[in-house]
């Protein structure tokens, strides 16, 4: 049995979510229609997360006596980490001491913070195909992995990082210093390493949404949502588009690493595993254990987005990944490097037939920083992706 209190009473079940970006922001609307009381986490203040929650909080959340500290005070039910840059270690020690209850679980969190934790446990303990791949410490190890194994072209990621900032793609020898510059630039924690990865000829990318919920037993069961399609510009996802057609045996795949992931990760939310398909060929990429970027087209797509999938999974409460209607969504740039940015011209994109707009509320603005999503939903994938990127062509960033 499922009881979920009041909020700001003594009955209240608390969740605290560590990140409040537009992802986080989703998760504790989702949250709150349920009744809980939200605490909100961001290194900055005035996150789009915080400015919904019950209780805003700024900590430097990889620092483990702040985290500790936070959590000891406020004593939620559940922590939910919502980005890699968290002192998972302390989550650990506080999960293993009977604290709180990490989502999906401490280790997970440890695992998937990081490129190499999560990629070595695929490759080396799962067995499952992906990429080749070295980590490199320094630009000489970096130019000796391409030289003895790995060859060109190759990608470059830094181990730590968000919505693939410091990836670059390495054409020839030309470019190797260039891209280590960038890793460095773009990991959320600058620690010198980076995963160099063979380049596969695929035809696309998906990721594949899967959900650890409680069936009606208790137990652990896995759904799975409609494949995604995505596009992706340096590694940052520019669009997506539900459902993905996929040859039938590339799905079986897709889900058969899907599930030995999130299965060996454990615990209760939604997976964002993502992956290169060629054919029926299927290698794994990355998972992240929470939302999705490019599931944000499930806010047009889904009974249950991606959101409330994962809400509802940790708090013990039954899912359902059906599809309501085929549809996309296109990212919306700041355009320009300001702070408390206006927009212009949103009206335009919502006369647009089935559309929606997301504009998430971010204090600063960068000109390719990720401000809003327009979202299409039509029976015709491919019009529904024409419509979300003339929805967000339309709006206007501007500084204020």
């Amino acid at each position: 049995m499922t009881t979920l209190g009041t909020p700001l009473s003594a009955t209240a079940t608390k969740v605290m979510l560590l990140g409040s970006g537009e992802l986080g922001k989703e998760v504790l609307i989702a949250l709150q229609r349920l009744g809980v009381e939200t605490i909100a986490v961001d290194r900055y203040d005035n996150a789009p997360g915080q400015q919904v929650a019950h209780h805003a909080r700024t900590i430097t959340m990889s620092d483990p006596a702040q985290l500790k500290a936070l959590i000891e005070t406020e004593k939620p039910h559940l922590v939910v980490p919502e980005i890699e840059a968290i002192a998972t270690p302390m989550l650990e020690e506080l999960e293993a001491a009977g604290a709180v209850r990490v989502i999906p679980t401490a280790r997970a969190a440890r695992l998937t913070m990081d490129r190499e934790g999560i990629r070595r446990l695929a490759a080396e303990t799962l067995g499952l195909p992906t990429s080749p791949y070295v980590f490199c410490d320094s630009l000489a190890e970096l130019q000796a992995a391409i030289d003895g194994k790995i060859g060109y072209p190759c990608i470059v990621k830094p181990v730590m990082s968000s919505s693939g900032k410091g990836q670059s793609k390495i054409g020839g020898p030309a470019d190797v210093k260039a891209a280590w510059d960038y890793a460095m630039a773009g990991g959320r924690v600058s620690h010198g390493r980076v995963i160099v990865e063979g380049f596969i000829d695929f035809d696309y990318e998906i990721t594949q949404l899967t959900v650890r919920a409680l069936g009606a037993n208790g137990q652990a069961e896995t759904h799975f949502c409609e494949p995604i399609g995505h596009v992706q510009v340096s590694g940052d996802y520019v669009e997506s588009w539900q459902p993905h057609p996929m040859h039938p045996k590339a799905l079986e795949e897709s889900r058969r690493i899907a599930k030995a992931v999130s299965d060996n990760l454990g615990g209760q939310g939604l997976f964002g595993v993502e992956l290169f398909v060629k054919g029926e060929q299927v290698w794994f990429s990355e998972v992240s254990p929470r939302p999705h970027d490019t599931g944000m087209v499930t806010l047009c797509t889904q009974w249950q987005n991606e959101f409330e999938l994962h809400a509802r999974a940790i708090l013990g409460l039954p899912v359902s990944t059906a599809l309501k209607s085929p549809g996309a969504s296109a990212v919306i740039y700041g355009g320009v490097d300001a702070h408390g940015i206006a927009f212009d011209d949103v009206e335009k994109a919502l006369q647009l037939p089935q559309t929606d707009l997301r504009l998430f509320g971010k204090p600063e603005s960068f000109e390719k920083r990720r401000m809003g999503v327009a979202l299409a939903y039509d029976a015709d994938v491919e019009q529904a992706r024409v419509r979300a990127k003339q929805a967000a062509a339309l709006v206007r960033p501007r500084a204020a």
